[in-house]
């Protein structure tokens, strides 16, 4: 089987098995491979998903708050080198005067992030929504009490964590600085421009065309899956650390429009496609792990890039974005339910090392 074939082959034991709903969209060289559709929308109303189907991205989002905070770096609004005290009244807060844009952008900032992901991110993201009924939370300002008192985990600039709350701290200086909101800002300045014609902010509870609702596995008494929908278990509306909506063939275009320079400078541009931290000193699954702005970085042993983007998970949602530059591929996976596209992310990844 050629690769294609192969990857088709893993879909559909993936979908036979109940591992995977959604879509997944292969393009090479701008030119599509495979647009594999499958699972439903709506489990309720038993209505598919399809390639118009827009799903909700997580974190994917990140890369979309980068580009419009480059974008007024590129407009010299401010720069990689300006504290974030200066663009936000943060005076009564514990985030340190010294962290910078570029401390925010590759998550090196050392802030207390708004949930700290741990071994036990289950339980205390269940305590968590109990003390933070999570349907306030529709705003990049409602997240600041979640933070912003807490003392810094280590000094800005020493060391990578994942961090959520510093593009929800990105997020709110585009909106000072534009003066629009987040969500518009992205929507004229990203979506519009890059072709992304299914891309928007849709909340949880808004009735909107061609959404796919997320869900969650249960288990019941006799062994069995059910499923339950996300709406009490995620935040209902995105903020700059995730949360947009998008079909497939709209992030296929965004990663066209930022290779081609259609959002950034050529600077610019570069900066975002190019690696700035390392995630970790020692390899992972046999890779070299780096982060940029809103985007990672996986080299093989010999220091050779491999591919770039960005995952994104939350309950009911999973999705991954990669661009895979030697072999000139877009990979998309946008899966409405948990923890399906990490897998199978893995498996086409392997395929692609093996046959491209």
């Amino acid at each position: 089987m050629n690769f294609i074939e192969e990857v088709t082959a893993v879909l559909a034991e993936k979908v036979a098995t109940d591992q995977f709903s959604g879509v997944v969209g292969i393009w090479q060289a701008g030119e599509p491979q495979l647009r594999y559709v499958s699972g439903l929308a709506h489990r309720g109303w038993d209505i598919a998903n399809t390639l118009e189907t827009r799903f909700r991205l997580a974190s994917i989002s990140k890369m979309f708050t980068a580009v419009a905070t480059l974008q007024l770096i590129d407009e010299n609004q401010f720069q990689l080198e300006t504290p974030i005290h200066e663009l936000l009244d943060l005076s009564q807060t514990t985030i340190p005067a010294n962290v910078t844009i570029f401390h925010l952008l590759t998550m090196s900032s050392g802030i207390a992030d708004w949930f700290e992901e741990s071994e036990n991110w289950e339980a205390d993201w269940a305590a968590l929504c109990r003390e933070n009924p999570l349907y306030l939370l529709r705003q990049n300002a409602d997240y600041l009490p979640l933070f912003s008192q807490k003392p810094p985990n280590f000094g800005a600039g020493e060391r990578y964590q994942y961090n959520n709350a510093g593009y929800i701290l990105l997020g709110l200086a585009i909106e000072a600085v534009t003066g629009q909101s987040y969500f518009e800002a992205v929507c004229q300045r990203v979506f519009a421009p890059a072709g992304m014609t299914g891309a928007d902010f849709i909340p949880l509870d808004a009735v909107a065309d061609n959404l796919a609702e997320g869900y969650v596995p249960q288990e019941n008494e006799a062994g069995q899956t059910t499923w339950q929908k996300n709406i009490y278990s995620t935040t209902p509306a995105a903020a700059g650390d995730g949360g947009a909506v998008a079909t497939a063939v709209d992030l296929h275009n965004f990663s066209v429009a930022l290779r081609n320079g259609r959002l950034l400078s050529p600077e610019r541009t570069q900066a975002m496609l190019t690696p700035h931290i390392q995630q970790k000193e020692t390899p992972m699954r046999g890779y070299f792990w780096h982060y940029g702005f809103g985007n990672e970085f996986v080299f093989d042993s010999q220091n050779q890039l491999l591919r770039w983007g960005h995952t994104g998970e939350e309950d009911g949602v999973s999705c991954r974005f990669y661009h895979y530059p030697t072999q000139q591929l877009d990979v998309v996976i946008l899966g409405n339910q948990s923890w399906c596209a990490g897998a199978l992310g893995w498996q086409i990844h392997d395929l692609i090392q093996t046959h491209l």
